[in-house]
């Protein structure tokens, strides 16, 4: 009896290592690779974030390709950006975090009031503007414009319009928000634009005979704010040389451009002097008194 169960036990020894030596020689077992369709099934959000704004995130990378491993195996699964941000000054810039708040929705970027720096490592041509065209706009952050990245607002925010008929859309017709005071305007611009700040010139041209009133504002204002024509670019040589050297200012006989011609009433003819009153007869002279005599001692 001890002689069987010695020999099924050697048995069972010798089918094991063989078993063993088998599997040994044979074909090794592939490792397990994770893929995007794995992260779904525990990580919910972030694939709907990236589904919904990732930009590049969403179109050229692959969760695996940030996030190189999963705990146990890989204690830090979370990447730094400049893992695959370099090369840019932006990409020098510490704590991403701070505007880009959710690397799966990377362009959705919000900061606060005080924010100017990190924008500059990218939008060099508005900054330039800004100083070489000084305004109040140069004093302030970008971020009091700019609260969300990408966000341009209406000029109308803070600004009120110069006239109740303009809307935000109208004042990029002369204004540019990184140089506001540089006032540039097209040769199509409507006069109305003008008479909003300009409403005396504007009414004495409308109200005017002249033919000055049936052309715009920008035809003898062109291109620039302020820019004040002499009236020879049009009227070349309105008069024979005698007359222009004795009245060499147009505006001593035809008043302004804005309202020409007005000479107002010719000057009355001043009244007559009253007739002088006859002098009053002069009063006789007084009799000299007579000589007072001597006292005799």
């Amino acid at each position: 009896m001890r002689v069987a169960k010695l020999f099924n036990l050697v048995s069972a020894l010798a089918l094991f290592a063989f078993v063993g030596t088998a599997a040994a020689a044979g074909p090794a077992q592939p490792t397990a690779v994770l893929t995007s369709a794995d992260c779904v099934k525990c990580h919910e959000q972030p694939p709907k974030d990236i589904a919904a704004a990732g930009g590049k995130h969403k179109t050229e990378v692959t969760c695996q390709d940030c996030h190189v491993g999963h705990p146990p195996k890989v204690k830090k699964p979370i990447p730094q950006c400049s893992q695959c941000h370099e090369g840019k000054p932006h990409y020098k810039l510490q704590g991403c975090l701070g505007c880009h708040s959710n690397p799966h929705t990377p362009k959705v970027i919000k900061f606060g009031n005080n924010v100017t720096d990190p924008c500059l490592t990218c939008h060099t041509g508005q900054i330039e503007q800004l100083r070489a065209f000084k305004s109040k706009h140069t004093a302030l952050n970008c971020s009091f414009c700019h609260n969300v990245h990408g966000r341009i607002p209406d000029c109308t925010q803070c600004h009120k319009p110069h006239a109740n008929d303009m809307t935000a859309k109208d004042c990029k017709v002369c204004h540019q928000a990184h140089k506001p005071a540089d006032v540039t305007y097209k040769s199509d611009t409507p006069s109305k634009m003008c008479a909003a700040c300009h409403s005396k010139a504007f009414k004495l041209l409308t109200s005017s005979t002249a033919k000055h009133s049936k052309l715009a504002c920008v035809y003898c204002h062109q291109a620039k704010h302020k820019m004040v024509p002499q009236c020879t670019q049009c009227h070349v040589k309105p008069h024979p040389a005698a007359i222009m050297a004795k009245f060499p200012k147009c505006g001593e006989c035809h008043s302004i451009a804005h309202d020409l011609n007005r000479w107002g009433d010719a000057a009355a003819p001043a009244p007559a002097a009253a007739p002088a009153k006859p002098a009053a007869p002069a009063k006789p002279a007084a009799p000299a008194k007579p000589a007072a005599k001597p006292v005799k001692k």
